[in-house]
């Protein structure tokens, strides 16, 4: 993986995961207690002995240059070795990134100095464990200007996805965007299953800097490599598909885009079932991240009745205390604390939560740092949770944001 440079793009806004997204990038935003969001590529990379990594950042950049450079100042700058953040230079033209093209375009002088063979493009949002090497070796072994990673996908999930049509030889012919109707392009590795395109590229890297400046001149352009880059290289006839190998070991490939709300909420879910969908306990595939300086977790009060510190089927993160309270189904993120004859199910607490005495929280995410005075019920009343301002997703889970604790408190 030497002749290989992975672009890790991490710059879009997220606006579908606000309030979360107000103050931070969304490959930043806090998953699975411990983790950000972009600790799960960055993870694939260091265990797909990736060891030149640009992260592409634009959008509330602090927090996420901060977790790098906490987390991720694990390589060797004399061997060449980095995981670098770079922001928006101008370099190339007086505008921010443009797009996903657009932003590798602009440093297309970084690209040429590593002088890579080949050039993986990855996104900063995924939930997934990928070997990295086993799709570059495919892209080599067929000699293309692109590769395009695919999932295999239920025909009837088509029109979330932007369907590969894909010849006996791998080929990619075309694609079906998010198709409509019933019979879309079944899949050369399962014909009961069709192909749909991870966001994940790569490129001989001479064939992608050429489509960069292309690119770059037309006017028409949105300057996107789903929309505008993969299409053209397509139709020249050189661009492969390869096949997802899950190494999360489960009947099922986990892939997870966590755009929303609701899809985020539903991944951290998939990780406190007894056997969680997602698996981070697979010392094979270690998932990295930085590690706070905190206490272990600790659960305090042990009597009859409902004063019990206690959390069951749970991921409780150090520095919390569950102390005389009940958290059950939940993620509890560094530094929460559950105060006594609290219920928390079904909920996600992101980092210095603090939840007072008496409260109800359900099918709730709590943001950084707030705390909930004594009495506060969330998701209880939907009702009465509109009216307090909640954001409230399609799905009916309620998000708890620092702008909201005054009025949580003339509730209690």
């Amino acid at each position: 993986m030497r002749s290989t440079l992975a672009i890790l793009l991490a710059g879009g806004a997220g606006e579908r995961l606000f309030p979360l997204t107000r103050n931070t990038a969304k490959p930043a935003v806090p998953f699975g207690g411990m983790y950000r969001i972009i600790d799960f590529t960055l993870s694939n990379c260091i265990n797909s002995n990736l060891r030149r990594v640009f992260v592409l950042a634009q959008y509330k950049a602090l927090d996420l240059i901060r977790h790098i450079r906490a987390g991720w100042s694990i390589l060797s700058p004399e061997l060449n070795e980095f995981i670098e953040v770079i922001t928006p230079m101008k370099r190339i033209h007086d505008d921010w990134y443009l797009g996903t093209a657009d932003a590798v375009y602009q440093n297309m002088e970084s690209i040429l100095a590593e002088a890579p063979e080949h050039t993986l493009i990855l996104s900063g949002d995924h939930i997934y464990k990928m070997d990295y090497r086993e799709m570059v070796e495919w892209h080599q072994d067929r000699g293309a200007d692109a590769t395009i990673a695919t999932l295999q996908v239920d025909p009837a999930e088509a029109s979330r996805f932007g369907v590969a049509v894909i010849d006996d030889n791998y080929r990619i012919s075309g694609f079906e965007e998010k198709p409509k109707h019933g019979n879309p392009a079944r899949s050369i590795f399962n014909p009961e299953m069709v192909s749909a395109s991870m966001g994940i590229y790569v490129f001989r890297t001479e064939a992608l800097l050429d489509a960069l400046r292309e690119d770059a001149e037309r006017v028409d352009s949105s300057h996107d490599f789903g929309k505008d880059i993969l299409p053209r290289l397509v139709a020249l006839g050189n661009t492969f598909a390869y096949d997802f190998r899950d190494l999360n070991d489960k009947s099922v490939r986990y892939w997870r885009d966590v755009g929303t709300l609701d899809a985020y909420y539903d991944a951290n879910m998939d990780l406190v079932s007894v056997t969680p969908e997602f698996n981070l306990y697979d010392s094979r595939w270690p998932i990295r991240t930085h590690m706070p300086q905190q206490p272990p977790a600790k659960f305090v009060f042990a009597q009859e009745g409902r004063r019990m510190g206690a959390a069951i089927d749970s991921i409780v993160s150090p520095g919390c205390i569950v102390s005389g309270g009940r958290v059950i189904r939940s993620v509890l993120s560094p530094g929460v604390r559950v105060n006594s004859y609290s219920d928390v199910e079904n909920s996600i607490l992101l980092e210095g939560v603090d939840v007072g005495r008496y409260s109800r929280i359900r099918n709730a995410i709590v943001d950084a740092g707030v705390k909930l005075p004594e009495g506060t019920e969330i998701g209880v009343d939907e009702e009465a949770d509109r009216e307090q301002g909640f954001t409230i997703s399609e799905n009916g889970i309620r998000v708890v944001s620092h702008g909201m604790v005054k009025s949580l408190s003339a509730r209690a």
